[in-house]
């Protein structure tokens, strides 16, 4: 039986402010509020809300037979909860109803899965609290920022826990395969792979409204159908875009969202059902590996990582903000630390490429490329300068390890000790429990033995 797997991604630019070289050591907040505000709101009013009270409607009607899944960048809820809260109350709302899984995904929306793995765990698990914060449980199932994925980021999610990966269903990676199968990393083969069917997933979020292609109009059971078609043994179709397709790349007046909602009933038609990426990996057996050497992503045609590190600008910026990753782990300081989260993040690698793209970018307040990474680089300058205040440059490599070994030990039996007092928790609950059970026939059983003497004594 084919099942879809519908998921969403929820992630807000962070807008820098212009920040000139003079404003380096004088200025040390870097963001534009006005921007952030005005945006998040559009989003949430055009994209998210409609989009998700369309998905409590449709869970309404079908009960447990619809289902999706969605992930929040931490930075993205960060915005939501100063600006749009009723998002995340409606998300919450969602949550009760057990037909939304929430995932894990790296709290920055960085790209630090590709060269510092301690700094990926700490994103990673940041935003894991988190999401157990808001909804109760603790994500079983990564994506990584834009579907960022190697074979050695398949074995560190495995290593963090992980039953599954989201990734993109490329053709240079599948070549003769299918994206309609479960696979596994090579590396880690208990970490199984759902990979994104580039054309169906494209066709709602990028070509839906667009009159010019050949699928226009597209109805919902015109796609449904096409998913019925495919191979009988082809029976996890993997449908992933953001959240902001619906509403925003798509906009509402193109009906897309009366094309959502007609998707669950047509599909019931055709035997067709729908399944969270937990579901598919507990239920579904792996086909075998599959070989990720090198960086895939879901972004343009190449599927790479070139639209945030294809040019000498953006590396050097990369390799500096990543040169004082250690450091600002060590310094731990909570304004530092919002900061690295929000400079981390990929968009602002993003608004410094020279390639061209099939997907519109808007780079906001700067004109160029260049402009975009002068502006970043000042910025950076001024953070770096802070970090090292905190941290000094001075502090040569052996002492810095040796610091961030002892901060992993200790950690690590922090973390321990936290296992080991809910396990003495659990077993000394277990013991009171079966005291109150010993003491209950004991008390029932004194009435009994008083009245036997005195049976006793009238026969006598």
């Amino acid at each position: 039986m084919k099942t879809i797997c519908l998921y969403f991604e929820i992630h807000q630019i962070i807008h820098l402010k212009r920040y000139r070289f003079f404003d380096i050591g004088t200025d040390h907040y870097y963001y534009d509020d006005y921007e952030n505000e005005r945006s998040i709101n559009d989003i949430a009013e055009r994209s998210y809300m409609p989009a998700l009270n369309a998905f409590q409607e449709m869970i309404k009607e079908h009960g447990k037979y619809f289902k999706f899944a969605v992930s929040l960048s931490g930075v993205g809820i960060e915005q939501l909860e100063m600006h749009a809260p009723q998002v995340l109350a409606k998300l919450q709302e969602l949550n009760e109803t057990g037909c939304v899984e929430f995932l894990a995904e790296p709290y920055s929306h960085g790209l630090s899965s590709l060269v510092n793995e301690t700094a990926f765990a700490a994103d990673v698990k940041k935003q894991v609290a988190k999401m157990k914060e808001y909804f109760g449980k603790e994500p079983t199932v990564l994506r990584n920022s834009s579907l960022i994925y190697t074979d050695d980021i398949g074995a560190q999610a495995a290593a963090m826990g992980f039953k599954g990966m989201l990734t993109e269903g490329a053709k240079h990676v599948l070549g003769w395969k299918s994206p309609h199968y479960v696979y596994n990393c090579p590396m880690a083969p208990n970490l199984k792979l759902l990979l994104r069917d580039v054309d169906l997933s494209d066709d709602i979020s990028l070509r839906f409204n667009n009159s010019e292609w050949d699928g226009y109009p597209l109805f919902a059971d015109t796609y449904i159908n096409r998913i019925a078609a495919l191979p009988e043994d082809e029976q996890v179709i993997n449908i992933f875009m953001e959240l902001s397709a619906l509403g925003i790349a798509q906009p509402l007046s193109s009906n897309i969202l009366e094309f959502m909602k007609a998707l669950p009933e047509c599909a019931k038609e055709k035997g067709i059902t729908f399944s969270t990426p937990t579901e598919i990996c507990m239920k579904m057996n792996s086909v075998g590996n599959l070989d990720v050497p090198d960086t895939l992503s879901w972004v343009d045609e190449e599927r790479d990582v070139s639209c945030w590190l294809g040019n000498v600008m953006q590396r050097e910026a990369f390799n500096k903000l990543y040169s004082i990753a250690d450091r600002v782990s060590i310094a731990n300081d909570p304004r530092i630390n919002q900061d690295w989260d929000y400079l981390q993040a990929s968009n602002n690698f993003r608004f410094m490429t020279t390639k061209p793209s099939n997907v519109g970018l808007d780079r906001g307040i700067y004109s160029s490329p260049f402009d975009a990474f002068t502006n970043y680089m000042n910025i950076l300058g001024d953070f770096m300068n802070r970090v090292n205040t905190l941290y000094p440059e001075e502090i040569d490599n052996e002492e810095l390890n040796s610091l961030l070994t002892t901060i992993k030990n200790l950690g690590d039996e922090n973390e321990m000790k936290d296992k080991e007092i809910i396990r003495l928790k659990a077993k000394v609950e277990k013991l009171e429990e079966k005291d109150v059970k010993k003491e209950a026939p004991a008390k029932t059983e004194k009435p009994k033995a008083k009245r036997t003497p005195k049976k006793a004594a009238k026969k006598a």
